[in-house]
This record gives C-alpha cells, sequence and structure tokens, in this order.
C-alpha cells in the first residue's frame, strides 16, 4: 500500500492523534464517510445521465420519497 509498512502507518496515525486529539476523530472519519458517500452518488448519477438512464433513476428516487 503505497510503498508505507507498519511502522510507518502507525506513525502516521499518532501524528494525527496528536494534531487533531481523540475526541475530533470521530466526528473527522463520520465528515469524510460522508464525503466519500456523496462522491460515489455524484459519479453514479454522471454516468446515469452519460448512459441516458437519468429518467428512470428520477422516476426511481420521486417513488422513494413518496
Amino acid at each position: 500500500m503505497f510503498g508505507l509498512g507498519p511502522w510507518e502507518l502507525i506513525l502516521i496515525l499518532l501524528i494525527v492523534l496528536v494534531i487533531f486529539g481523540a475526541g475530533r476523530l470521530p466526528e473527522i472519519g463520520a465528515n469524510l464517510g460522508k464525503g466519500i458517500k456523496n462522491f460515489k452518488k455524484s459519479v453514479s448519477d454522471t454516468e446515469a445521465q452519460v448512459k441516458g438512464d437519468a429518467p428512470k433513476q428520477i422516476e426511481e428516487k420521486k417513488e422513494k420519497t413518496d
């Protein structure tokens, strides 16, 4: 994984822990997860528009909200 060994990963995690503190790590992780989820959603929506499936997905979203 990018040529990083276990000691390098441990060092990076310790530095992040010192900088942000233990209390903010869950918040940072949650925000990172939301960002990844939104990115994947936008990529799939864009792919659907390119393929011409956008009207079908719009109908499915309307049905879910009703």
